[in-house]
């Protein structure tokens, strides 16, 4: 593996860190590092119909030849390096040092919101409208409450092709839409149980979600780059609410394993200051120089977008 295929599975591991934390998109993390818009090319082409048709055709090699296979599986390889290697650790820190965790997630988006507004080649109205209007957009979003919703075969289909869609996006986590359409628990607990019936599912809606979504995504990049690009920092900008690292939880909700996760919570200031919060700040300041390291080595490919 060369430098460019371990800077690349590098971010895919920064990208599976992020989705490790409820709340946090890998897609902020894709957006940051300079291969977002690279990602949507690459699942574009995917499910692009005539690409699609060399694989119904079973014509691998010129299929393969049709899509960036190397950038998939080494951006894949990294995301799922991380999900095996941190997902225990990261959920322990989530428990006891949660200021801390948030911290250092709020410190990293809140610098790339800043970062990004250089990939707006001009600023126009119509840019400053979507930006309002993602910003606000995200920030009800991560502030409501979940719904009770039904766990049928449709609605199941429908939440993973959803959820998909929000995971993809910057600012927006997969698993707290999940949570936010009831089917958290379900999905979690059919992963636990080795449910496959309920995991295909799920994973079919994922599939035509994501294929779907991209389609939409990789159109309004390429005509309306700018206006979409100050949408998706609306998004990261609005989602600042659900990662403030001091919260009071007003309401919960028991998992299958029979550990409560907060689904209501406001914002709050600290009681005081103490070492916590001086190790918070500057957990936070190591985010924003994550997002400076990440921002520069995205700068040195040509092709990063």
């Amino acid at each position: 593996m060369n430098f460019e295929s371990w800077k690349l599975a590098s971010k895919g591991f920064a990208m599976g860190a992020a989705d490790v934390v409820p709340g946090v998109s890998g897609g902020t993390i894709a957006f940051i590092a300079g291969i977002y818009e690279q990602l949507i090319d690459a699942i574009y082409r995917i499910g692009d119909p005539a690409t699609a048709k060399l694989l119904l055709r079973f014509r691998l090699r010129e299929w393969f030849e049709q899509i960036p296979w190397r950038f998939l599986i080494t951006l894949g390889a990294g995301i799922l390096a991380a999900i095996l290697t941190l997902s225990h650790l990261i959920e322990v820190w989530l428990a006891e040092f949660p200021a801390l965790v948030w911290s250092f997630f709020f410190g990293l988006v809140a610098a790339s919101v800043a970062i990004v507004f250089r990939r707006v080649k001009k600023w126009t109205p119509g840019c400053w409208a979507m930006l309002s209007g993602g910003s606000g957009t995200a920030f009800l979003l991560v502030g409501l409450v979940p719904a009770q919703t039904p766990s049928t075969w449709w609605f199941l289909f429908i939440s993973g092709a959803i959820a998909i869609c929000a995971m993809i996006l910057p600012g927006i986590s997969g698993s707290f839409i999940l949570l936010l359409l009831g089917q958290y628990q379900t999905v979690l607990g059919a992963i636990n149980d080795r449910n496959l019936g309920v995991i295909a599912i799920v994973g079919a809606g994922a599939t035509v979600g994501i294929l779907s979504f991209t389609r939409i995504l990789h159109w309004l990049l390429a005509r309306f780059h700018d206006v979409t690009i100050a949408a998706l920092i609306g998004f990261m900008a609005g989602s600042l609410r659900k990662i403030w690292p001091w919260k009071e939880t007003l309401e919960t909700a028991m998992v299958r394993d029979g550990q409560p996760i907060p689904i209501r919570q406001i914002n709050v200031l600290p009681d005081a200051l103490n070492v916590e919060v001086g190790m918070a700040v500057g957990l936070a300041a190591v985010g924003f120089a994550a997002v400076l390291l990440l921002e520069s080595a995205a700068r040195t490919r040509p092709d990063s977008g």
